[in-house]
């Protein structure tokens, strides 16, 4: 699969995500636009992923910036979990292990073949800060190996204004559960 986008694609992907930048500056506070697609625009494999992530129903905006390495953080932002990727198990082992009703994919392959990375529990707690998401649906994040060397898998969501962590068979899946990544830029 080619992993690039047209001039058009990707002058229509800057057109969201600039007005998406726009509309919610409560999630990024003092970062500037011009900035963030400077290092956008060199980067053909980042915009692809960002398009996928678009694609997918995942709102991707940028919501924080890590001076250490320099890079601008994009995450999921959509208020759900995002609807084209959801009734996922886990990963490709819990995948492997269903004998019928398959998902057609894992959480974990899916965000790898998209080149971003599932949140961590932490990342979600972090990415709760600013607004409230998943008030309907959950989202599977990293899971621990040692929770998943037992079979088991966990994945957030936000009620009663807390954000929780649960836990299900890694083989699991659901209507209502997807996940969500991120991606440094």
């Amino acid at each position: 699969m080619k992993k690039e986008l047209s001039s058009k694609q990707c002058e229509d992907l800057l057109k969201t995500l600039k007005a998406r930048f726009e509309k919610n500056l409560n999630r990024h506070k003092g970062f500037e636009w011009a900035k963030v697609q400077a290092k956008l625009e060199p980067n053909s494999g980042k915009l692809w992923s960002l398009n996928e992530m678009e694609q997918t129903g995942g709102e991707p905006d940028v919501v924080a910036y890590d001076k250490k390495t320099g890079e601008y953080i994009f995450c999921d932002c959509s208020a759900e979990s995002p609807t084209g990727r959801r009734s996922l198990c886990y990963d490709d082992e819990a995948l492997k292990s269903r004998k019928e009703n398959k998902p057609k994919n894992s959480a974990m392959n899916m965000a790898a073949s998209m080149g971003i990375e599932i949140l961590t529990e932490e990342q979600y707690r972090e990415f709760q800060k600013p607004g409230s998401f998943d008030l309907k649906t959950s989202s599977w994040v990293k899971t621990p190996a040692d929770i998943r060397k037992l079979g088991g898998a966990i994945f957030c969501d936000r009620r009663y204004n807390t954000i929780f962590v649960y836990h299900n068979g890694a083989e699991s899946y659901y209507a209502a559960r997807g996940f969500r990544g991120s991606l440094r830029i």
